[in-house]
């Protein structure tokens, strides 16, 4: 007797060609969905990648093959090879800076009640494009204190504490009553008596209109018995017509210069120039020779060429700042309002300080979202390169040179070396790959939690 087949039923057989994906789509089907985005791939990525790589090889002419030539150019040619030192220190300093201050932001303003507001106005900044950045900050390190905003605020502050000269370049003519007394002073050629004529101290090279703002016609004051009287002014009639060694009517006393009475080499007296250039010096005084001292005379205060060779880097790193750590600060406040709070309490609850409590609990709960913002940013910073350009003026743009800078002056223009070009690109695909596998193997791990 044959066993009879049973009635439950049957499983059908699929054809190779039959089967579906996990997600039930036909293999054919979804390889025909993702062939122009493979297209546009092999068009847009893969193949410049290995053309850069094949002409990295070449000279510059690109018939003739350079070996490895063009990478040992990178790491031998002074121009070339700030820039890649001018990158490690980008990757180092700006991506910990601008996390840094995002996490010190997003700490802060859980705290206060304007924090909202606070993180709305760091954030705006990346509203902005790097190249709006570059003018900006181009315009805020200006040298000029009366147009760069960095050195208007040094500048105020300088002056706060440090007086600063008012009559740079002034200086006596020849026959005047002064004389050069060394350092940039100068003093009268004959000691001077008490209770005699007002004693006259021209001087000439101040343009009028940098003359103080509360500089009055000079006047030569009245001799008073015991003392030395005097003027100090500006020998100069706007429209010509003045007589030397005399004050005339539009001439401008040098409001606030500096007199000094010496004696044997010793400073006796000192006095200040009223608004019309007067002065009036003590009995001490009598016999001394009148010095105007070189702190009358010195240049004044400019502030700090930010963009000079040694501050152009940090200068434009704070520009980045400026943008860039407002998005560290969303992510990471964001990965904080999931911190679970019943753990900082129960830190606090066993006497930790807040610095404790920020340091062994907030930290090491933040740190995959800390890893997530320093991988961005480290990407970020590897390819920086509208901020340099625009930013660095030319005289220190080889100071501030970057490779993806330098990929650009090398590539393009009338003395293009393509083959140099193509092996700098080169280097910072291999500086950017290490910086995605790490990122990679880290979101795996995030994905098996």
């Amino acid at each position: 007797m044959t066993a009879q087949p049973s009635e439950g039923p049957r499983r059908e057989r699929r054809s190779p060609k039959a089967r579906r994906s996990v997600t039930g789509t036909r293999r054919l089907v979804a390889a025909g969905f993702l062939l122009p985005a493979l297209v546009l791939l092999g068009a847009l990525v893969v193949y410049p990648i290995g053309y850069s790589v094949y002409r990295s090889f070449f000279d510059r002419s690109g018939s003739g093959f350079a070996g490895l030539g063009n990478y040992v150019e990178i790491f031998t040619d002074d121009t070339i090879f700030t820039a890649v030192k001018n990158n490690a220190i980008w990757v180092v300093v700006a991506p910990t800076a601008a996390t840094t201050l995002g996490l010190v932001f997003a700490v802060l303003t859980e705290r206060v009640r304007w924090g909202t507001a606070f993180k709305l106005v760091v954030f705006m900044p990346m509203a902005i494009s790097m190249l709006a950045a570059g003018i900006i900050f181009r315009l805020v390190y200006e040298q000029d204190p009366e147009r760069g905003v960095a050195n208007a605020v040094w500048v105020g502050v300088h002056d706060t504490f440090a007086e600063s000269a008012g009559f740079p370049n002034a200086h006596p003519l020849p026959a005047h009553p002064l004389e050069a007394a060394g350092g940039g002073a100068f003093i009268t050629k004959d000691p001077v008596p008490a209770g005699g004529a007002a004693v006259l101290l021209p001087l000439v090279g101040v343009a009028p209109a940098k003359m103080p703002a509360d500089a009055r016609p000079a006047r030569t004051p009245a001799p008073e018995p015991g003392k030395i009287t005097g003027t100090a002014w500006l020998d100069f009639t706007r429209g010509g017509g003045g007589r030397p060694n005399t004050v005339d009517p539009q001439e401008l006393g040098l409001s606030g210069i500096r007199i000094e009475a010496v004696k044997d080499g010793k400073v006796v007296a000192t006095a200040t120039a009223g608004a019309d250039g007067t002065f009036t010096l003590p009995a001490q005084a009598d016999g001394a020779r009148l010095r105007l001292p070189e702190s009358n005379f010195r240049e004044p205060y400019n502030g700090v060429d930010w963009l000079g060779p040694s501050l152009v880097t940090p200068a434009i790193i704070g520009s980045y700042l400026w943008m860039w750590a407002g998005f560290a600060m969303v992510l990471i406040a964001a990965g904080l309002a999931a911190v679970p709070r019943e753990l900082l309490e129960a830190a606090r609850v066993d006497g930790a300080s807040e610095w404790q409590v920020f340091r062994r609990v907030t930290v090491p709960l933040l740190a995959p979202v800390l890893a997530v913002v320093m991988v961005t940013l480290m990407i970020n910073v590897l390819k920086i390169f509208d901020l340099v350009f625009i930013i660095a003026p030319g005289s220190s743009q080889d100071d501030a040179n970057v490779l993806a800078l330098q990929l650009y002056r090398s590539s393009f223009g009338t003395d293009a070396d393509l083959g140099v070009g193509s092996a700098i690109a080169v280097l910072l695909l291999l500086l950017v790959i290490p910086v995605m596998l790490f990122n990679i193997r880290r979101m795996r791990r995030e994905t098996r939690r």
